[in-house]
Order: C-alpha cells, then structure tokens, then sequence
C-alpha cells in the first residue's frame, strides 16, 4: 500500500459503491495519511454515514483503488480508507465511467507530440491499471504510447498509457484497452 504515503490532495476521486454503481465523482481537498481519510469538494449526496464504498483516486502517475467508509464525527464528514487493493493488473476492478477524454500527444522514445488535432475520446471504464475507451477505427496501433487529459470532478488529469489490444465495434469505432505507464520513464 505504499500509494497510502501519496499526497492526494487536488485529485479527483470516484465514489462506487461496493456493486459497481458511480455515485459521484468529486476532488480531494485534504489528505491525512496518519489517519488515512480524505476530506472531498462536495460528497455525493446519496451516499449514506456508515456505509462502504470503493474508491478510485486519480493520482500521479496512476489511479489508485480503496476502499472507504462515510465517517461523520460531529459536524465533520470525511471518508475513511481502510483498505487498498494490491492485486495483478488483470484482476484490477474495472470501473465503468461515461467520461470524455482528449488524446493530446502521442509519445516516442520519451517525447511528446502534439496531435494535429487532438482526438475526443469517450472512456468506457478505467482501473487502477488501465482504461477501456471508444474512438474511430485506426486512431491508434497496438504498442502505441499517448497522453490523455481528463476532466473529472473538477479535476484535470493527465495520464500516460500503452494500447494493448483493440477491438472493432463497427465500421467507425474501435475499443481500445490501455494500460497506464507506471515507470518513471520522462517525458519531455
């Protein structure tokens, strides 16, 4: 669980409960890592004191998965993490997400470069290892490096990912799966 010792102040963070379904999706205003909970923006007003979520932390330079509980102690509010998920890329719970996101640049040999026009995106589901997103046929090749920029909660994320395999939905679309760079590879 070493992410626990990240700062996720400022990320964005969606709020599942423990079927699958997204409640809300917020940022992280404050972080205790002595107490391990997080204080958000605004929490979804369906969530319920007492009650356990899952929770997916869009850090740098990958999300992270806990699992939380809706803690109030007096007139505060926060949510309490008690557990994170240490699992093989494959096993990582995929979370579905109706997001739009925007492929910026593409990345080789460490390098940046901007699309000529940049590509809108629309994500299907995303891990802590990965995301699964629409886009034309033929926008990317299996093995192919890129940056996308989401905007989620009010946050502004940007993340570095590989296309591992991609289907054809139809004549127009493909779905691509993606794993996100974990390395400390710079790009510049």
């Amino acid at each position: 669980m070493g992410a626990l010792s990240s700062d996720f102040t400022g990320c964005s963070i969606l709020i599942y409960d423990p079927g699958g379904k997204l409640h809300g999706t917020t940022v992280v205003t404050s972080y205790d890592r002595v107490m391990l909970h997080v204080n958000v923006e605004e929490l979804p007003p369906d969530l319920k004191i007492g009650s356990s979520y899952r929770l997916l932390i869009l850090s740098s330079p990958t999300p992270c998965e806990y699992q939380g509980r809706v803690v109030k102690e007096g007139s505060r509010v926060y949510i309490a993490m008690f557990q994170g998920q240490e699992k093989e890329s494959r096993e990582s719970v995929r979370y579905k997400v109706n997001f739009r996101a925007v492929v910026e640049n593409l990345i080789t040999d460490g390098k940046a470069y901007p699309m000529h026009t940049p590509l809108e995106v629309e994500l299907l589901n995303i891990s802590k290892s990965g995301v699964r997103f629409l886009a034309p046929v033929n926008s990317f090749l299996n093995g192919q490096r890129f940056q996308m920029r989401m905007k989620i909660g009010g946050g502004d994320k940007l993340l570095i990912a590989d296309v591992v395999n991609h289907v054809d939905k139809d004549t127009l679309l493909s779905e691509y799966g993606c794993q996100f760079l974990i390395g400390s590879e710079k790009v510049i």
